[in-house]
């Protein structure tokens, strides 16, 4: 089947599902044309949409239409897409996964539990924060957990996203700095088929067994027991304390004061560290194998950045930077959708064959800003030729600068909304 059918299929399936069950009234726009016109949707005004989709109906009767769908149809739309398909990369057997997080701007709205204030925003604004698991190697968006900005807990949103994911096939998660933490490395080594590889902490505040070690690239194995007790066998045993406050619950935010297993518990880290060109050290910590070398951890840490680089398509080229409605809700329906297109896309684009010139300094790889529109023009259009898609898609190019180093831009944006009113 092709990848527009199976996307299409699931839509169907999902929609039919949700009508089936809420009984909702007829209406010039069914269920199913309005969570494709949204999957579909540029960052232009909706009267835009709508006139291109070829619908007689106005902006309010859409997001009215929009209100009546829940966010978790679109999520299953979304996951029901991932498991229609097959990507099949893999790192010497392991699929790997990198994990982010990332904040989306939407309109000011104090009441919201977006809603955030301090002292350099004392008017506020209002934004999600989004931590998705990003396929690199297949260039697809598996899962995510979304959060209202003052509510961000990305720990806690990996270890949500470990336990309600099964992992069929061995699987490599890497994580950068934001996600040192004993309990969430209690919770990969638990689970199966999973391997983790996260960046930790150098200095003085690093875990106490890696802060005794020397400055210099190492391999090494460290042992040691997370203990939430301060017994005098503890002490004599040099468990690592957590204060875990008595009236904590599992899930609990404070990442200092979460602990999810039984005290004491044992723990074994393979620690690596090895440094860059400008003299930094990096430090790993891995359940990875031996038989992965020094190398193979700096290569698969450096594959991480694979995760930025999909952000910033996510935002701009699929345009969740623009978005449609002024709830927290319609925004979290096109983050959805937006990763459902940038899929739809990126499995499209691998089936476009690239000419590489027999002579040149470069090689050359899809332009996905390009491929998207393309796609999109393909989702929407009845009939579209799946053949043409992908000579297009092949004709359009941009060379491959292995050598260029991106600075991530950490400046926070503002929302850019349209000039219209809708309801929401």
């Amino acid at each position: 089947m092709y990848i527009k059918e199976k996307l299409c299929d699931v839509i169907n399936r999902v929609a039919e599902a949700y009508r089936n069950e809420q009984s909702l009234r007829k209406s010039k726009l069914s269920i199913r044309d309005t969570i494709q016109i949204i999957i579909g949707a540029e960052g232009g005004s909706l009267a835009k949409e709508l006139h291109r989709a070829g619908y007689n109906v106005s902006a309010s009767a859409l997001s009215q239409r929009r209100a009546q769908i829940p966010v978790n149809v679109f999520r299953d739309i979304f996951m029901g897409f991932n498991k229609a398909c097959v990507d099949g990369e893999t790192f010497r057997g392991l699929r790997l996964l990198a994990v982010d997080g990332t904040a989306v701007s939407i309109p000011r709205n104090p009441k919201s539990d977006s809603f955030v204030v301090h002292s350099g925003a004392p008017n506020g604004y209002n934004q999600l924060h989004m931590t998705p698991l990003y396929d690199i190697l297949n260039k697809v968006y598996l899962e995510a957990v979304i959060q209202p900005e003052p509510q961000k807990d990305e720990i806690g949103a990996l270890i949500e996203l470990v336990r309600r994911n099964s992992f069929k096939e061995k699987t490599l998660i890497i994580g950068d700095r934001g996600f040192e933490s004993y309990n969430l490395l209690a919770h990969l080594a638990e689970k199966e088929n999973l391997d983790f590889l996260i960046r930790i902490k150098n200095n003085r505040s690093a875990m106490r067994e890696v802060a005794r070690l020397p400055m210099l690239e190492l391999d090494t194995v460290i042992r040691f027991t997370v203990s939430t007790t301060q017994t005098k066998e503890d002490k004599q045993k040099k468990h690592i304390f957590l204060q875990v406050p008595k009236n904590s619950k599992e899930g609990s935010r404070t990442r200092r004061g979460r602990w999810d297993f039984p005290s004491p518990y044992p723990m074994c880290l393979r620690i690596v560290r090895f440094q860059l060109d400008t003299g930094v050290f990096e430090t790993i910590a891995t359940s990875l194998p031996d038989t992965f070398t020094l190398e193979d951890i700096r290569e698969l840490y450096h594959l991480r950045w694979g995760i930025e680089s999909s952000f910033r398509d996510l935002k701009y080229t699929m345009g969740i930077v623009n978005l449609h409605g002024k709830s927290d809700s319609f925004a979290e329906q096109e983050m959805y959708a937006a990763m459902t297109m940038f899929n739809f896309t990126s499995r499209i684009a691998r089936e476009a064959v690239i000419r590489q010139p027999e002579e040149g300094i470069h090689a050359y790889h899809i332009n996905f800003k390009m491929a998207a529109a393309l796609c999109r023009e393909y989702f929407r259009t009845e009939d579209a030729d799946y053949d043409n898609l992908l000579e297009e898609i092949g004709r359009h190019t941009v060379p491959v600068r292995p050598d260029r180093q991106n600075k991530r831009n950490l400046k926070a944006k503002g929302f850019a909304g349209f000039t219209y009113r809708v309801s929401s």
